[in-house]
């Protein structure tokens, strides 16, 4: 029932709604339905054959999949992942400010790290600091031309196979998150920077307060992308036998050479890995996204479930009138 007004002022009652009022229906797509059924009976169809095969060997995957080695290999992965992100972020972002300063020696300097460790392959990277010790036997620091020596240490016992992946995944990565950084900081309007020294900021203090929170909306991103860029990338550390979970991976196939079934339990690794590294990137890009339409987008999940609710639901506009 709803109450409308005559013309008199007087309230009049009437029955059921009103007859203008439109019944809004969605938009039916076809051609998406066919779409996603036909996306659906694949992917039925290929884990239905993965399932049968019994050249994938479950029983050895099962075997594998939490065994003690593989766990040795997963924390050699993480610790690599986490200490790679962190001296590459700490290293990045000075070599970003260090590009941005006026100072042609500082500009040269920095330029020439970013394209050096850019542009050659981290596979190339990665074995130049494990066999280091065919270059220089001994590490040493002093004064340069005089012989003045204050630390010295055999190179081969100094860069262990840990510390040689760990030198080439984190300056590998200083590298690209110095870029990411620096458009980060160029995003964000040069009057933010002025009005900070007009108030008697210093030029650290202000990059510190004003302008890297305003850019991490812009890094974060790309910086999680390179995060699970880099735990991916530590299989590489395989060739020098780091004892990542891919060089244990390859020890157990290369002894029942079950190539195949351990494959597979390196990737459901990875892949659980990765999954779980997805969960704290949106979380900082809706939290560093607020009020722009990066922070007020739904997940994916939920998009997928709003989607399957909504799509054959009908809505109706509730009359102005009434």
């Amino acid at each position: 029932m709803s109450v409308t007004s005559t013309a008199t002022g007087t309230p009049r009652h009437s029955d059921g709604p009103a007859p203008d009022t439109p019944h809004i229906v969605p938009v039916r797509h076809w051609g998406r339905a066919v779409a996603a059924v036909a996306a659906v009976a694949a992917l039925a169809g290929l884990i239905g054959s993965l399932a049968r095969n019994g050249n994938l060997h479950w029983d050895v995957i099962g075997h594998y999949l939490f065994a003690g080695l593989v766990f040795d290999g997963l924390a050699t992965t993480l610790w690599l992942t986490a200490a790679a992100m962190t001296l590459g972020l700490v290293l990045g972002t000075l070599v970003a400010v260090l590009r941005l300063s006026e100072d042609p020696v500082l500009y040269g300097l920095s330029s020439l790290f970013v394209w050096v460790f850019r542009g050659t392959p981290l596979l190339v990277q990665i074995i130049f600091w494990g066999y280091a010790g065919a270059l220089y036997k001994h590490v040493m620091i002093g004064i340069p031309f005089t012989g003045v020596t204050f630390f010295q240490a055999d190179t081969n016992s100094l860069l262990t196979p840990s510390v040689a992946a760990l030198l080439a995944l984190g300056l590998n990565e200083a590298a690209y998150a110095s870029e990411i950084v620096r458009a980060g900081i160029q995003s964000v309007d040069v009057g933010q920077t002025e009005a900070a020294h007009s108030l008697g900021m210093r030029p650290a203090l202000t990059m510190r307060r004003i302008v890297l929170p305003q850019a991490m909306r812009v890094i974060i991103p790309p910086l999680g992308n390179e995060t699970i860029n880099m735990l991916k990338m530590t299989a590489l550390v395989s060739v020098i036998a780091a004892h990542d979970l891919m060089s244990n991976i390859q020890d157990v196939y290369g002894q029942n050479y079950q190539v195949i079934p351990m494959l597979v339990v390196a990737s459901l690794w990875y892949l659980a890995l990765v999954s779980l590294l997805s969960l704290p990137q949106t979380w900082l890009e809706r939290r560093y996204g607020r009020g722009t339409a990066r922070g007020a987008a739904a997940s994916p999940l939920r998009r997928l479930c709003g989607g399957l609710l909504t799509g054959t639901r009908t809505r109706t506009r509730k009359d102005p009138a009434r």
